[in-house]
């Protein structure tokens, strides 16, 4: 039972000396605002070497569940640009949340299954019925927390296949609305203002995105509708 449990205690160890040690705190604004000269020099000096560390970081990020998503996404908005870091963003993130859901789902993944309630198994069916639908509304909607949202279908049966595909394409609409808004921070930080999760987090860019999100339940509520009318028919 130890054996099984291992992948899940490294993860949360990692995560612990994270948080213990304070390293957080390197993952901020006001450490991108500090730095900002240097980092944008290393860009420039190592142009294939820096986004690599990159994706490399935001892979590390995402699989053990560290704090700072929002902070390296702006960041990357920053360094790279909207388009690039954008890119670079997105491939960091999937490989990343791809770790994570591997590691759940050979570990203890079946074993949590094995022993939930009705809840998560209906959730189960429903994942199995839409899956890719769900997956797009929870990758669309960037309030869910998104180690959570790289956790949960791993215990819920969603194929590898599927994942991938709701995360890469699912996760772009923000991943790039907040690249696109950390390449503007630079006219922010000259005119001596602070960079906040406010100010990235507006009303306007959570609405839009929660539009997204319910677009793509749009098939979902289709099948509902549609199975009701086709056994009247019947």
């Amino acid at each position: 039972m130890l054996k099984r449990f291992t992948p899940l205690l490294l993860l949360l160890s990692v995560l612990a000396l994270f948080l213990f040690f304070d390293l957080d705190r390197y993952l901020s604004f006001e450490v991108l605002a500090k730095h900002r000269t240097l980092l944008l020099s290393w860009v420039s000096l190592y142009p294939v070497v820096m986004p690599l560390l990159y994706m490399l970081v935001y892979i590390v990020v995402v699989a053990f569940s560290l704090p700072g998503g929002l902070v390296m996404t702006v960041t990357g908005g920053f360094l790279f640009g909207a388009v690039a870091g954008g890119v670079y963003t997105v491939i960091g993130a999937t490989l990343g949340a791809a770790s994570l859901f591997l590691l759940a789902k050979t570990s203890i993944g079946d074993y949590l299954l094995s022993k939930a309630g009705d809840g998560i198994k209906k959730m189960q069916a429903g994942f199995a019925e839409n899956a890719l639908s769900y997956m797009f509304v929870l990758r669309l909607v960037p309030i869910f927390p998104f180690f959570l949202v790289n956790l949960v279908p791993a215990f819920l049966g969603v194929s590898l296949r599927v994942y991938l595909i709701a995360t890469f394409f699912g996760i772009m609409p923000a991943t790039f609305v907040f690249a696109l808004a950390g390449s503007g921070i630079g006219s922010v930080l000259d005119r001596g203002e602070g960079i906040t999760m406010q100010g990235v987090m507006t009303p306007e860019i959570v609405g839009a995105l929660s539009g997204l999100a319910l677009l793509s339940l749009i098939p979902v509520i289709y099948k509902r509708v549609r199975k009701p009318a086709a056994e009247e028919i019947k």
